[in-house]
């Protein structure tokens, strides 16, 4: 072979045979639909994240919301910050400790989850439409074994503190 041959890859193989390339393809389209499906609600995939982890225990403080999604106390801050300027949620006194605010949803987030809700069903109907019930079930059970294998915190996404 002379040196301007390029040798022929035919130990690589393709792409659409990789696992991982193909969560990420599906990953990629999911969160870009939910981004665009939560525009119109004036709310981002993380601010949706937050609510419904605040909705599951209502009145933890800042700091016990950004222990339990692994975040930063500052991201945590500024991001309650920006839900109450929304009027999505509100600091009130801790009712045991005077230095403390617990966050609360208002009857504005509540309106927010309900759509956003609805709106998640309706991108994992489509998404999964091609499988029957017992796939579903199976590819459900598979991807929670592998997301707890890498070391995420079940109902975490990684992203939560970015932009999205």
């Amino acid at each position: 072979m002379s040196s301007s041959e390029t040798p022929r890859p035919e130990a690589v193989p393709a792409l659409e045979t990789r696992a991982s390339f193909l969560v990420s393809q599906l990953g990629l389209q999911s969160a870009q639909r939910f981004t665009a499906a939560l525009a119109p609600l004036g709310i981002t995939p993380n601010r949706f994240g937050v609510l419904v982890h605040l909705a599951r225990q209502e009145g933890r403080t800042q700091q016990e919301l950004a222990t339990a999604l692994g975040l930063h106390r500052n991201s945590m801050v500024g991001m309650i910050d920006d839900l109450e300027e929304r009027g999505l949620v509100e600091r009130r006194r801790h009712p045991d400790d005077r230095r403390a605010y617990a966050i609360h949803l208002t009857p504005a987030a509540r309106a927010v989850l309900e759509a956003g809700d609805r709106l998640a069903d309706e991108q994992e109907e489509a998404m999964l439409a091609p499988l029957d019930a017992g796939e579903r079930a199976a590819l459900v059970a598979t991807l929670t074994r592998l997301v707890a294998a890498a070391g995420y915190r079940a109902g975490v996404h990684p992203g939560l503190d970015g932009r999205h």
